[in-house]
């Protein structure tokens, strides 16, 4: 099964791809793993990924379309994967419809995970994140505690220094945030609607417990 997650920042698609790779046994591909991935093969399309990033340019459309060939021509996709974080724009969209068919590959479901941008807003607002062991935890579901070292690692040992290691994301801040939904609006929802002229797709409710989405994905992938 070919799936690709796509939704606002906050909204869950990381955890969702999590459970969605382990249920149906297919390859979790986003789109920092494809540069990383190749860099690290040290392949001529790595070294030229290489030379972008390290210039700190964006990775453009055209290079980014050979990652995505590179990737998807791979032995370990021949079972599914799901794509994560890929297409952003409608150009990459209708250019990703165009190499699935070169490929003879297709996406059985286009997932678009949705919540409403106050509550995205009031998940993300409230993170914090460890800089020892990198968890993020969020403040509204601690009650009325702000920890004072991370419960994750246990990084008490220093008082002070525990409490220095739990910092928020200088983009997980409201003006931030609604910044990045708007360009979401605006940029990735259109590649969805563009994926949907040739491949099903299938909104989902993003309100709830992590368990009660999954229920709702489960139901659409059935």
């Amino acid at each position: 099964m070919n799936i690709v997650i796509m939704g606002p920042p906050g909204v869950g698609k990381g955890t969702q791809s999590h459970w969605i790779v382990e249920d149906r046994k297919i390859v979790h591909i986003s789109t920092g793993d494809i540069l990383r991935g190749a860099i690290r093969r040290g392949t001529e399309l790595g070294k030229k990924v290489q030379v972008v990033m390290n210039a700190g340019d964006l990775v453009g459309d055209d290079l980014m379309m050979e990652l995505i060939r590179d990737r998807l021509s791979q032995d370990d996709v021949v079972d599914g994967w799901l794509l994560d974080g890929f297409p952003r724009t409608a150009f990459q969209a209708a250019e990703f419809a165009k190499l699935l068919k070169e490929l003879d590959q297709g996406i059985d479901k286009i997932l678009v995970i949705r919540a409403p941008a106050d509550e995205i807003v009031r998940r993300l607002a409230g993170r914090i994140t460890c800089r020892v062991c990198n968890e993020v935890m969020n403040l509204t579901g601690l009650g009325n505690v702000t920890p004072t070292y991370c419960p994750f690692c246990g990084n008490s040992k220093d008082e002070e220094r525990a409490k220095a290691a739990l910092y928020q994301r200088a983009d997980d801040t409201e003006e931030t945030i609604r910044h990045r939904l708007e360009v979401f609006r605006k940029k990735t929802l259109p590649a969805a609607w563009t994926l949907e002229e040739h491949f099903p797709l299938a909104e989902i409710d993003g309100l709830g417990t992590v368990d009660e989405v999954a229920h709702r994905i489960a139901d659409v992938l059935e």
